[in-house]
C-alpha cells in the first residue's frame, strides 16, 4: 500500500458548472475513494408547499433548475391532475411532449458544450453551445421564456403553437440535426476524446442495478429502461420509439446514449408534430385535491420521482422530488473508485451532474 493522501474537488472547480464537493483518497495517481459533500445550494423549496397556494406552486418547482425546469413543472401539473382525476386534452398532451423533448435536445446540447470544454476544445463548446441557442429561441417564440417557462397548467397548457409554427420548428431541428452530426462526429471519431473516454470510468450492468443508477448513467450499462417507454406519460404511448442504450458501461457508452437521444428527440418531435390533433388545450376544473399520487418523468439525465399529498385545503401537506442526480451520485463514487486523479473531471461530467436539482 501506497501513501495516502486526501485531495479536495470543488466545489469550486473549471469543470463544474454546479458545485459539489468530493473528497478524493488517493494513493499516488490513483483514487481509492470518493467521499462526497453536498448542500451548498439547498433552498427549502419543497417546504414552500406548505405556504403556497397548490395553483402557483407550479411556478415554484419550474424553479429548482433552470436546466430541468420544463419538465418539473410538468410533473408537478401531472400529480395534482393525477389526484383530481383531470383528464388533459389531447392536443395539451402532444404539446407538453414536444416541450419536454426540446427539454432534453437543449439540456443534452449544453452537456456535450461541458464535456467538450472539459477536454479543452473550446471551439466545440462554443459550437454545441450555438445550437443550444436555437432551442432556446424556439421555447422563448412558444412560451416566452428562455430559463423559465410557466405554460403548464392544471387540466392543460396555457399557451398553444399554430401549425405554421410547428412547422417551422420541425424544419429547425432538420437543420441542427445535420449541425449536431458533424459536432458529434468529433466526440465519436476523435481520438483525443476515445482515449480519455474509452474504458474509463466502467459502471458495470450489475452495479447500475445495485447502485440504482438511472437515465443514461444506466443504458451507457446495457440496460435498457426509459420511463417514457414504460409508464407512457403525456403522448409517449403514440409515438414509436426505443430506448437508447449502449453495453460498454464505460464514459464512451455513457456519452453515446446521449447523442444517440438528440436524435431520437429530434425524432419525436417531428412525430408529435405530424400527430398532433386539433382542439381544446386546457381542460376545466373544480375543487381542491385530496389525495395523494406519485408520478415517474424522464428528465435529461434520468428518472425523476414526484410524490404529492393533498388534504383539500389550498396547501399540500407534502410534495418530494427524488432527481436523477441524487440515484447517480452513488453510481458516480463506484466508478471514480479506481480511476485516475486526472479523468476525475471528466467521469463526474459523464453523469450529467445537476446539483440544483439534487438540493432545491
Amino acid at each position: 500500500m501506497g501513501n495516502r493522501s486526501v485531495i479536495p474537488f470543488g466545489p469550486q472547480h473549471p469543470v463544474l458548472p454546479e458545485p459539489i464537493h468530493l473528497d478524493l483518497v488517493i494513493e499516488d495517481e490513483k483514487v481509492v475513494q470518493a467521499i462526497p459533500n453536498i448542500g451548498f445550494i439547498h433552498r427549502g423549496l419543497e417546504k414552500l408547499v406548505q405556504k403556497r397556494d397548490f395553483t402557483d406552486y407550479g411556478y415554484v418547482v419550474e424553479r429548482i433548475c433552470g436546466i430541468c425546469s420544463y419538465i418539473h413543472g410538468m410533473s408537478y401539473y401531472e400529480v395534482i391532475e393525477h389526484i383530481m382525476g383531470i383528464e388533459i386534452p389531447e392536443r395539451a398532451k402532444y404539446l407538453r411532449t414536444i416541450w419536454s423533448e426540446m427539454s432534453r435536445v437543449h439540456s443534452h446540447l449544453l452537456w456535450l458544450g461541458l464535456l467538450a470544454d472539459g477536454f479543452g476544445f473550446e471551439a466545440l463548446f462554443y459550437q454545441c453551445w450555438r445550437l443550444r441557442e436555437k432551442v432556446l429561441d424556439m421555447f422563448e417564440a412558444s412560451t416566452g421564456g428562455r430559463v423559465v417557462f410557466s405554460v403548464n397548467t392544471i387540466g392543460g397548457v396555457l399557451k398553444d403553437m399554430d401549425s405554421s409554427m410547428l412547422k417551422s420548428f420541425v424544419d429547425i431541428f432538420q437543420d441542427m440535426d445535420k449541425e449536431i452530426h458533424k459536432c458529434c462526429d468529433i466526440f465519436l471519431k476523435d481520438y483525443t476524446v476515445e482515449t480519455r473516454l474509452k474504458d474509463v470510468g466502467i459502471l458495470t450492468k450489475e452495479n447500475a442495478v445495485l447502485l440504482g443508477a438511472v437515465g443514461p448513467t444506466m443504458r451507457g450499462s446495457g440496460i435498457a429502461v426509459d420511463t417514457r417507454k414504460k409508464y407512457s406519460y403525456a403522448a409517449y404511448d403514440k409515438l414509436d420509439f426505443e430506448p437508447c442504450v449502449a453495453y460498454e458501461g464505460d464514459s464512451f457508452a455513457r456519452c453515446l446514449v446521449r447523442i444517440e437521444e438528440l436524435y431520437q428527440s429530434i425524432d419525436l418531435i417531428r412525430q408529435a408534430v405530424d400527430k398532433i390533433p386539433a382542439g381544446d388545450i386546457i381542460t376545466p376544473y373544480k375543487g381542491k385535491p385530496n389525495g395523494e399520487f406519485m408520478f415517474r418523468a424522464e428528465q435529461p439525465r434520468g428518472e425523476a420521482i414526484y410524490y404529492g399529498k393533498a388534504n383539500g385545503t389550498n396547501h399540500l401537506e407534502r410534495f418530494r422530488i427524488r432527481t436523477p442526480t441524487f440515484a447517480n451520485i452513488t453510481p458516480m463514487l463506484n466508478i471514480l473508485a479506481g480511476a485516475q486523479l486526472a479523468d476525475v473531471p471528466i467521469l463526474v461530467l459523464t453523469i450529467d451532474p445537476c446539483i440544483s436539482c439534487t438540493e432545491r
